[in-house]
């Protein structure tokens, strides 16, 4: 992992418990498995845990690393140094995706409840008035009663973003071509194409996997199949999204977007989106940050211990999840 990113990520309890459980050195960050203190640390390693910078474990690492049985990840996606060599060699993999799931979904939700509100709009206009409106009038279209949300992606995050919305007075609509019969129902939604949730919702939010058939799955003509005034939230990846179709629609003012990713990951200084009023940029930080960190490096000593013990994995990763996962 990045080493600036272990201090951050492991307190003081954390290291506590993960040196207890296993002979592991915490000085020992590594983001390059080539190097002589990586080649020697992996003659003898049998758990690797990992963060986000972690390098590929290739066939070539694999090969240096004789002993190694499993992989505790303290973040979300392994798609970035879980290889198929790992699954050939039969080694263990865990995740903390689903801790890292539950601030995205936070964010989302927030946002959601937040965009039912017109708060971008209001915003706007209290900010050029400073003074007494009739904001009751002002507002009479906004409100979370009966608001139509679509989510798009019955992954870790669509379903938490589900559970946190189920209490509030929202119809709830729901598209994942990997979803079995009645589970959307099960999960308090109603599942529906991509196109009628589209056209259907006040609000979508995406939280699909990026894959060669998710690119721009929101394309041109599924922006313009969106309400006027609705708003697209997307803390997925930017790639799911037509970014310049997007951008279009937004500098007409007639669709609203939050957007923590965006396609390239940092837009381009010209970008108009980040001075539109109906957009809210934020630099990809609705997963794990500051103090929620501490929530994955709990995470994974939860699951060394299990390994240590002789438990199987609470949050395995299977290879048919990997394949899909973003």
């Amino acid at each position: 992992m990045h080493g600036h990113l272990a201090a951050r990520l492991f307190d003081e309890a954390a290291l506590r418990r993960l040196t207890t459980l296993a002979e592991l050195d915490p000085d020992l960050v590594v983001d390059d498995f080539t190097t002589p203190a990586a080649e020697r640390a992996l003659r003898d390693t049998e758990v690797i845990v990992s963060c986000w910078g972690c390098p590929p474990l290739t066939p070539a690492v694999l090969g240096r690393a004789p002993r190694l049985r499993a992989v505790v990840h303290a973040a979300g996606s392994v798609k970035q140094h879980i290889t198929g060599a790992c699954w050939r060699r039969g080694i263990l993999v865990s995740s903390a995706a689903w801790a890292n799931a539950l601030p995205v979904a936070e964010y989302t939700v927030a946002f959601v409840l937040l965009s039912g509100k017109e708060v971008l709009r209001v915003r706007e206009d209290y900010r050029a008035r400073r003074a007494a409106h009739d904001w009751v009038a002002a507002c009479s279209g906004a409100g979370n009663y009966r608001r139509t949300v679509g989510i798009v992606g019955a992954s870790r995050i669509g379903r938490r973003v589900l559970e946190l919305l189920r209490p509030h007075d929202l119809d709830l609509l729901l598209h994942d071509p990997y979803l079995p019969p009645g589970e959307a129902e099960r999960l308090g939604a109603t599942a529906v194409e991509l196109d009628e949730l589209c056209a259907r919702s006040d609000v979508v939010t995406v939280h699909a996997p990026e894959l060669p058939s998710t690119r721009h799955l929101l394309n041109r003509e599924r922006l313009a199949l969106m309400r006027t005034g609705a708003t697209l939230i997307n803390t997925s990846r930017g790639s799911l999204i037509d970014q310049r179709a997007l951008t279009e629609e937004l500098v007409t003012g007639r669709l609203s977007a939050v957007l923590d990713v965006t396609e390239p990951e940092v837009l381009p200084p010209d970008s108009p989106l980040y001075d539109l009023p109906n957009v809210v940029l934020t630099p990809h930080i609705a997963g794990s940050l500051g103090n929620e960190l501490h929530r994955l490096a709990a995470a994974a000593a939860d699951e060394l211990e299990r390994y240590v013990t002789g438990r199987p994995f609470a949050h395995p990763v299977t290879e048919e999840e990997w394949e899909r996962s973003a």
